[in-house]
């Protein structure tokens, strides 16, 4: 799923690619996409976008008349840029939005890097997976866009303090708290992964029970490896349409790299699996070598259950 620095990526590229320009038609192939009906989608025929926000994870293009346009990608749902006249593949997309050719003569407020004339295109949302999860809203007037906001605290501009209250708002798991939109703003299951072990925590560590020094250790993380990120993101991309969004990344410390070497130990990276994600650490770096129980192997496994990196390598080897 796009998170923070992915979506802050979409924002940046699609306020060149959208910003002052007129929405010559929208087609909605999937019906489960769009979650409004009033105003009907074809409102959007022929208006201007005027800018390009997010709020959290969702993405919103703001349109003359007052409409905003809020979507959400979910975990599988991605923009494609293409040439006017492209082809569209009926399977995996979602909606299609024609865009018009820029008018000659009138002024646009979009960074001067992005100035030269634009011509018409067309943007694809696609979602590669069976499970229809992206969603489109479409909703009129500053209310109907507040509803939006989960509460969730702007990690990148917080002050400690405000980190540090958030987090001890609830008592639960600081990775559950790290991903909780009404707590932090735009972090998911992999920066939260980068994140913690940046921070040298154990994922189960209960909120309540950290202290003062690790909420700071913590809070400065997130900006580093947030912003490490957003920068990563943007030379990647460079001026080109970011087509390949992704959750992972070889350059990755340890979300998707279960076995693999911790970069900073060499351990290998261990997982925490439930419902459809998972949670990965290095048991060296984050939790003084001891392993964190897997809910389903820990009851599979009971008193088996390897308490240490050494005891799981012995657990694997064979008898002799």
């Amino acid at each position: 799923m796009p998170e923070l620095p992915d979506v802050l990526l979409y924002v940046e590229h699609l306020t060149s690619l959208l910003a002052d320009r007129r929405l010559a038609a929208v087609r909605v192939l999937s019906p489960s996409v769009l979650q409004t009906w009033n105003p009907p989608v074809s409102t959007l025929n022929g208006k201007q976008v005027q800018a390009v926000s997010r709020i959290g994870k969702r993405l919103v293009w703001h349109l003359e008349g007052d409409y905003h346009l809020v979507i959400h990608p979910m975990i599988a749902g991605r923009f494609h840029l293409r040439k006017a006249d492209a082809a569209v593949a009926r399977k995996n997309t979602l909606a299609v939005f024609d865009l018009a050719g820029d008018e000659a003569g009138v002024p646009s407020a979009r960074p001067a890097a992005f100035a030269a004339p634009r011509p018409a295109a067309r943007l694809l949302l696609t979602e590669a997976s069976t499970k229809k999860r992206a969603t489109m809203h479409l909703v009129r007037g500053a209310a109907a866009l507040e509803a939006f906001r989960a509460g969730g605290l702007d990690v990148m501009t917080a002050a400690d303090e405000a980190f540090a209250a958030a987090l001890r708002r609830e008592n639960h798991t600081v990775k559950r708290s790290l991903t909780d939109p009404r707590l932090f703003d735009g972090i998911g299951n992999a920066y939260s992964d980068e994140i913690l072990h940046r921070a040298r925590m154990s994922p189960l560590k209960l909120t309540r029970r950290l202290t003062d020094e690790e909420i700071a250790r913590l809070a400065c993380a997130t900006r580093e490896t947030l912003s490490l990120w957003i920068d990563r993101l943007r030379g990647k991309a460079g001026d080109k349409f970011p087509e390949k969004v992704t959750a992972f990344h070889d350059e990755m410390a340890v979300h998707g790299r279960y076995g693999k070497p911790c970069p900073d130990c060499g351990a290998p990276v261990q997982r925490i699996v439930y419902a459809d994600n998972e949670c990965n650490y290095c048991a060296v770096c984050q939790n003084n070598g001891r392993l964190l129980a897997d809910r389903a192997m820990s009851r599979l496994l009971r008193a088996d259950w390897p308490r240490t990196l050494e005891e799981l390598e012995a657990h694997r080897k064979p008898p002799s």
